[in-house]
């Protein structure tokens, strides 16, 4: 039996929560037991005693015996006020809100230092693939190149099904939503929002680097079109929704979200369903590949777990490569290679191609392939969502360009 023992305060009892009080509940090898959860809605009648349920923030954060504050709301602004005062009393916190944790990481990291308490969140990076771990740990040298990966697992669903069963976009979106993998609002998935604050965390854990999400190119899978995918079938492509960390001349490291037309020769193009796949790449150990559940409620509860196992061992995330290297800049300086489908001429012509590769116009669509500055993208990042366009990635080709 481990002595540190872990008395939890629970934030959210939705189905991750209940299903770590019934895993914790019969797991004494876990050392850890929930003391006191706090929920908003206090009507819902939920499976667990009544003496333990609160509606007062305070029965958790003002116990001086609850030494671990496990927080799983979906409201960010809520879960970051809890967070902050957790950390900022000495208890250590395991959280898996992705959002929150990629805005305020830079503060996280300051608080935890300030107040010599953890902060693990692992769940919110790819569900049950422990990624961020594994850069802390395994990958704590410099040599990494990049990472690369489909990092939301109800996007990757709806793909699935497009390109693996021939279904629309609409139907695919809609049992999405029917099977738990996608909300009701959709937005922060399917328009690459979710990836975008995974990225975030994960570069940080794999360069060192805080890149602030505004800061960085996203676009999703909303505006797919029958004709996207005709053209990726004829290329005998699939498109996957692909996050990308890149490290650019050894000091420089460029990052975004986008579609890509996948090949069969990359290994994320037989990820399929919710899953989640990672690719690492470094200097000396080529590529390697992680592959895991990325959605639903029992990889998420996993993670979460395992980060309470963790805690019960004193981990903490070091931020080797902040600490310890020096870090890469971030650069929006890049050129990659996209595939852009438009209906007019005016949506054309905010794309500004640094080469056009080849070009098509038909009566119904027309597309052109060719090099862009991500830079030129982040300038009409908030006009694009209103144009009638869809953009994927055509190879894995980076390429560093000066700044004019």
């Amino acid at each position: 039996m481990h002595k540190n023992k872990q008395v939890i305060g629970l934030f959210g009892f939705g189905v991750v929560g209940e299903g770590l009080y019934k895993v914790l509940d019969i797991a004494p090898s876990a050392n850890a037991c929930i003391k006191k959860i706090v929920v908003k809605n206090p009507d819902k009648v939920r499976n667990a005693p009544e003496d333990i349920i609160s509606l007062n923030p305070h029965d958790i954060l003002n116990d001086p015996e609850i030494n671990l504050v496990v927080e799983l709301i979906s409201n960010a602004d809520d879960a970051y006020a809890i967070v902050k005062k957790a950390l900022s009393k000495g208890k250590s916190v395991v959280s898996g809100n992705k959002n929150m944790v990629a805005k305020h990481l830079p503060e996280f990291i300051e608080l935890q230092k300030e107040n010599k308490a953890a902060l693990l969140y692992d769940a919110s990076a790819c569900g049950s693939i422990p990624v961020i771990r594994n850069l802390e740990e395994y990958y704590d040298n410099d040599l990494l190149k990049s990472v690369t990966g489909i990092l939301n697992g109800s996007s990757n669903y709806i793909l699935s099904q497009i390109f693996k069963e021939n279904k629309s976009y609409s139907v695919a979106l809609k049992e999405a939503q029917e099977m738990g993998f996608a909300e009701a609002d959709p937005t922060f998935d399917v328009d690459g929002f979710d990836a975008l604050f995974k990225l975030i965390i994960i570069t940080m854990h794999g360069f060192g680097t805080y890149v602030n999400p505004n800061e960085v190119f996203h676009f999703g899978i909303s505006k797919i079109h029958a004709n996207d995918i005709k053209y990726a079938r004829e290329k005998e492509k699939k498109i996957k929704l692909v996050a990308q960390v890149c490290k650019l001349n050894g000091d420089a490291i460029t990052l975004f979200v986008l579609p890509k037309l996948v090949d069969k020769s990359e290994y994320i193009y037989n990820v399929e369903q919710e899953f989640n796949g990672v690719v690492i790449e470094g200097e000396c150990y080529d590529k390697q590949f992680m592959f895991g559940k990325g959605a639903g409620a029992f990889p998420t509860g996993s993670s979460v777990l395992s980060d309470i196992t963790a805690r019960t061992n004193n981990y903490k995330y070091e931020y080797k490569k902040k600490n310890y290297f020096m870090s890469p800049v971030y650069t929006s300086e890049a050129e990659i290679n996209i595939y852009l489908r438009y209906n007019n001429l005016v949506d054309f012509s905010y794309f500004d191609f640094s080469k056009i590769s080849e070009k098509y116009s038909g009566e119904s669509y027309n597309y052109v392939t060719g090099t862009i500055k991500i830079s030129k993208l982040l300038e009409i990042k908030e006009i694009i969502p209103k144009l009638d366009v869809f953009i994927a990635v055509t190879s894995n080709q980076i390429n560093f360009a000066e700044c004019e």
